[in-house]
């Protein structure tokens, strides 16, 4: 008798968590309802080959939607020390619950109760973290101060609410705050847009390198991240690097150009918080690669589809439209439909990337196993860049 075949990994969104710096610090899992039992779902996933090392040092939030049903056999292979366990305050109310839970809490596994728990539940079931949708209300102090944390606020639409929930005790974020960045902050000002549009011209139309060099000694704070990055771990150069054209030939063209296109996305005070979209704009960039490379693209379109994804939020972080974006570079048009209709191959796998569905996959011919796949590949890269940007 042949082996049963196995039914197709689940589709999974994973959404950051950030702490007040905007730095990655974990990732919850999202499944859509076909998954069916959401934390079976997820534990399909965390024990395909090489995860956690792919996702490296983030912790992962698993939603346990059944917790009277987890037993240790369910978690034996994850380590302790990445992963949280979600579990409703609801769930929580039965003694026996909190009982299994508290045994889980003492091997080493955290636990986060999603909602506001009665006094006394949290410490039976030996959670030390709170998490809930914060957008428009806010916890009891209590609640917050009772447990060590840290506490997840979910719902976060802007850079303001964050700081609202970080003065009430929150340290960790989540929700879409990344696409909606301050309208007065230091990239939106009409000189340093002319100078990000000018360098993407010049990266776009394969300029030389003088002309690269000439660009960024007129963007101190761009230079700065640029000569930054070189000399950090990631190129484990022997001496530093002190000059322009030194960094352009360490990092060769097609490589500085890829880094500079991220770059542009973490133009900062210096000692402000990272921009959000980074993070994103790489994993956008990452996947389209991945994918296009999946389905048997050449090295030149496989480029195209980075740009496309690393471009695909620049209407967001220079707060203009992106027709306009578009109007001020060199692209090839394949490009430029991509990014103002989404359509065409790549248009199509920029749709896929941010909406992915299983009728989606299966028209473009990708695999769940592959997107999986391509997903960790495109978070652990973007996870090392921003750690060296």
């Amino acid at each position: 008798m042949s082996a049963p075949e196995m039914s197709p990994l689940p589709l999974v969104e994973l959404q950051a968590v950030s702490n007040a710096h905007n730095e990655w610090v974990a990732l919850t899992f999202a499944l859509p309802a076909e998954a069916g039992d959401v934390f079976q779902a997820a534990l399909r996933l965390l024990k395909t080959p090489d995860v956690f090392a792919a996702l490296a040092p983030l912790d992962c939030i698993l939603p346990v939607s059944h917790p009277q049903l987890l037993e240790p056999s369910h978690l034996a292979g994850l380590p302790p020390s990445r992963v949280i366990l979600r579990v409703s305050v609801a769930a929580c109310a039965d003694l026996t619950v909190q009982k299994k839970l508290a045994a889980h809490a003492d091997a080493g596994y955290r636990l986060m109760l999603d909602g506001v728990a009665d006094a006394g539940v949290a410490s039976r079931c030996g959670a030390q973290s709170l998490m809930m949708d914060a957008a428009a209300t806010l916890p009891p102090l209590l609640a917050l101060v009772g447990q060590s944390g840290p506490h997840l606020a979910t719902g976060m639409g802007s850079a303001s609410r964050v700081a609202v929930c970080a003065k009430a005790g929150f340290s960790w974020f989540a929700g879409d705050y990344a696409h909606h960045p301050l309208p007065d902050g230091p990239v939106n000002d009409g000189t340093s847009c002319q100078r990000l549009l000018a360098l993407l011209g010049l990266l776009a139309r394969d300029a030389d390198s003088h002309e690269l060099e000439v660009l960024l000694r007129q963007d101190p704070a761009l230079a700065y991240h640029l000569l930054k990055l070189v000399n950090s771990a990631a190129f484990a150069l022997s001496s530093p690097i002190h000059s322009f054209g030194q960094a352009i030939s360490v990092l060769g063209r097609r490589q500085l150009q890829r880094w500079l296109q991220l770059l542009l996305y973490a133009r900062q005070q210096d000692d402000g918080p990272a921009n959000p979209l980074l993070p994103l704009a790489a994993v956008r960039a990452a996947m389209m690669e991945v994918l296009a490379k999946a389905q048997g693209w050449d090295r030149d379109r496989q480029d195209m589809a980075f740009v496309v994804g690393v471009f695909s939020l620049l209407d967001q972080l220079l707060a203009m439209p992106m027709r306009e974006v578009v109007a001020a570079l060199s692209l090839d048009l394949d490009v430029v439909i991509a990014l103002l209709e989404r359509t065409g191959p790549l248009g199509q796998l920029l749709r896929l990337v941010e909406r992915p569905s299983g009728a989606a996959l299966e028209q473009a011919g990708i695999t769940r196993q592959a997107y999986w796949e391509a997903q960790l590949q495109a978070y652990h890269w973007a996870i090392q860049v921003s750690r060296n940007i």
